[in-house]
């Protein structure tokens, strides 16, 4: 794989895996649909100004799809299953995703992933549950788990849409729609839930502004740039990398130790991951 590919596959989960983190110890824990609304509306209206791309009429119907499924309801089950949940198992939920690409691109599409690919995913997906379910017993959430696995449906079916339907959009005017219109999908509930919001204090608005910034347009972008170069559970198989990174920053940031099983099913995700990108990774159709 190009070095340049690996770039854009791997550093989005990685910088999604700060998301954790913000969520508990910078944003407001007890408004998470403000916090979808805001890490989504605010760079997209960013960019839909700033680059001023009008898409054509056949696109606004699989573009508002796309922004409903990998924006909206994603990043509304994200944060609400991280508001309620312990960090370790929304991630392991969220990290179903390659798993759940899997079969439906089997059910709905009757795409047939290589045997390679599917092996890699399952390896990480085991990597996964080796670093966070052995070291502690951690506290299900019926509602949040369910939000959780929800955000990972959602973003799996939007991805597989975007690869089947290639709309002929530039990735920064892309990403812009899909941004600006999964937020204002969020808005009405976010205020009809959450308002009216509290003072931000400067760590907050510091919070927030890297989410904007390195949590969303940055990692988004790249994300883009690779998916039409790998197969959609090749792609998904990457998104492993982000409770890693999660466990990353909590030993950096919050002084935690790492378990001898923690290190283990580190190098299994790695190993899943390698073993995933070892296939070219073609469609094939039953």
């Amino acid at each position: 794989m190009p070095i340049a590919l690996l770039l854009c596959a791997a550093i989005p989960p990685m910088l999604w895996g700060m998301t954790y983190w913000l969520t508990t110890e910078v944003l407001w824990t007890d408004r998470p649909l403000t916090t979808a609304m805001i890490r989504l509306l605010v760079p997209g209206v960013m960019l839909v100004c700033l680059l001023r791309y009008r898409p054509r009429q056949q696109h606004w119907r699989p573009l508002l799809l796309i922004s409903l499924l990998c924006m909206g309801l994603m990043h509304a089950g994200l944060f609400y299953s991280a508001s309620r949940l312990a960090g370790p198992l929304a991630a392991l939920l969220v990290c179903s995703q390659p798993l759940l690409v899997w079969l439906m691109a089997w059910l709905l599409f009757r795409q047939r992933t290589h045997w390679i690919i599917s092996s890699g995913a399952l390896l990480g997906f085991f990597g996964i549950l080796l670093v966070l379910l052995a070291p502690s017993r951690l506290q299900w959430d019926l509602p949040a788990a369910l939000a959780a696995f929800l955000a990972s449906a959602s973003m799996g079916l939007g991805t597989l849409l975007m690869k089947r339907w290639h709309l002929d959009i530039p990735p920064l005017p892309y990403l812009g729609w899909q941004l600006f219109l999964g937020g204002l999908m969020i808005l009405p509930f976010a205020i009809w839930l959450e308002f009216p919001l509290p003072m931000a204090s400067q760590k907050e608005l510091a919070g927030y502004g890297f989410l904007t910034i390195f949590g969303t347009l940055l990692p988004y972008y790249l994300w883009l740039k690779a998916l039409p170069r790998l197969h959609p559970v090749q792609l998904s198989v990457f998104l492993l990398l982000s409770p890693l990174s999660a466990i990353c920053i909590g030993f950096v940031l919050l002084n935690q130790t790492l378990t001898p099983w923690q290190l283990l099913g580190a190098v299994v995700v790695f190993a899943g991951i390698l073993l995933s990108q070892s296939s070219r990774g073609e469609v094939r159709r039953a």
